[in-house]
């Protein structure tokens, strides 16, 4: 029911030709922030990589197909892992299905996501992230903030 009432209204701008596209991106949007007000910038980034037919290059997916075996390190073999189809690193536009459940904010984003012209973006360890327009901008956000990780370091808000 939400899908159908935010496909009803969703912007001129969306990367989607379907719902069932929109339900796949909206949840790589939900795994990639827990930041609402982060998503429509993520989808954003998202829509404009596919639009420049670029790979979304997002960890969430490649853990995801993964599966049970993942261990929680993502390292740089199941980057390359080509078997993977859901390894957006290695296969373009969006994985085979969605990857999660998402909520109404993330089915939003997808469907109007941010203008701007971001087309990168990093975790910063607090929970958010840097969104950056270049290459070289985003490997300056890299290295500061992946890096160099501090103490404390976590990828989502809230207490560990």
């Amino acid at each position: 029911d939400v899908l159908a009432e935010e496909w009803a209204a969703k912007g001129s701008e969306a990367p989607v030709a379907s719902p069932y596209e929109a339900l796949v991106l909206a949840s790589i949007v939900e795994k990639e922030t827990a930041l609402a007000e982060e998503r429509p910038r993520i989808a954003g980034v998202f829509a404009r990589r596919l639009e420049k037919r670029m790979r979304l290059q997002t960890d969430p997916t490649v853990i995801y197909g993964i599966g049970p075996a993942f261990d929680g390190n993502l390292t740089r073999r199941h980057l390359a892992d080509e078997t993977n189809p859901f390894n957006t690193y290695r296969h373009g536009g969006l994985p085979p299905s969605p990857i999660a459940l998402p909520g109404r904010d993330s089915i939003r984003a997808a469907l109007q996501p941010e203008d701007g012209n971001a087309l990168f973006f990093v975790a910063r360890g607090d929970g958010g992230h840097v969104f950056s327009a270049t290459l070289a901008e985003h490997e300056r956000a890299v290295r500061k903030y992946q890096l160099s990780r501090r103490d404390d370091y976590r990828s989502s808000p809230g207490t560990q």
